[in-house]
């Protein structure tokens, strides 16, 4: 009975905290953003498909830093594939308050910096080398724990192969799952007593 009543009041708490609080210091972010998902329906068929899992900790109020992994496919029948791949490190930073017109929701801005390239089958080339993102975003907080977002990222692709460099604009969506840690959950306990 007492153990049912502590996870009812969490719940609550949970539930009930506004959007300032998955982005305190000592919380933990995981999810991914998907991109360039697409199934063509006509010949040739061209499947596409861009996946971003992340995760980061928020070493202070606002302020996220983690890493990341990248993989893309653009597949078609008769036709070279087209493989894209990254990993690094990653940081966000969250505006200080939050949107008047849709609450609950941030603008957050995001930079990566790792390793990454592209691979083309068939002979049509590749490059490999340093590659770097950055751009703004919106986190709207479908719950105090789950964030649906929106990402607008130029990504540069600066290395070695048949292209020195590469560079595109993408149009992110993700999903986010913000996680309190040991601090946040402890805060939390104490104010439940």
């Amino acid at each position: 009975m007492k153990k049912s009543t502590f996870l009812t009041l969490f719940a609550i708490i949970v539930i009930g905290s506004g959007a300032r609080a998955q982005i305190q210091q000592g919380n933990v972010l995981v999810g991914a953003d998907f991109a360039n998902l697409s199934f063509g329906l006509n010949s040739p068929n061209v499947f596409n498909i861009n996946l971003t899992p992340k995760a980061a900790w928020f070493i202070k109020d606002n302020v996220a830093l983690g890493g990341y992994a990248n993989f893309g496919l653009q597949t078609a029948k008769n036709t070279s594939t087209i493989t894209t791949y990254g990993i690094g490190p990653m940081a966000r930073y969250y505006s200080g308050d939050d949107v008047s017109i849709l609450k609950h929701g941030r603008f957050f801005g995001e930079a990566t910096a790792g390793i990454g390239g592209t691979d083309v089958s068939n002979g049509g080339g590749n490059t490999n080398g340093f590659n770097f993102s950055f751009g703004p975003g919106f986190a709207y907080f479908v719950t105090p724990n789950i964030g649906l977002e929106t990402l607008l990222k130029y990504n540069g692709l600066l290395g070695f192969g048949s292209q020195a460099y590469q560079s595109t604009l993408i149009l992110n969506f993700g999903l986010q799952i913000y996680l309190p840690g040991k601090g946040t959950a402890a805060k939390m306990k104490g104010d439940m007593n």
